[in-house]
């Protein structure tokens, strides 16, 4: 399955708690931390829920 590199560009902080969880179950621990996931329809949802915090590197 194809792979989606994705990066951390703005702060969980004063994010909603849902929000703030979903960042961790993605993998993100720090800001500016760029992260490889396969792109199952799972993570691309969640993904999708947090996308004003995340930019897609290529």
């Amino acid at each position: 399955m194809a792979t989606i590199k994705i990066k951390q560009v703005k702060s969980g902080i004063g994010q909603t708690v849902r929000q703030k969880r979903t960042l961790q179950a993605l993998g993100f621990i720090k800001m500016h931390q760029t992260i490889e996931k396969e792109a199952t329809p799972q993570v691309l949802g969640m993904i999708k829920k947090v996308a004003h915090l995340l930019v897609e590197v290529k």
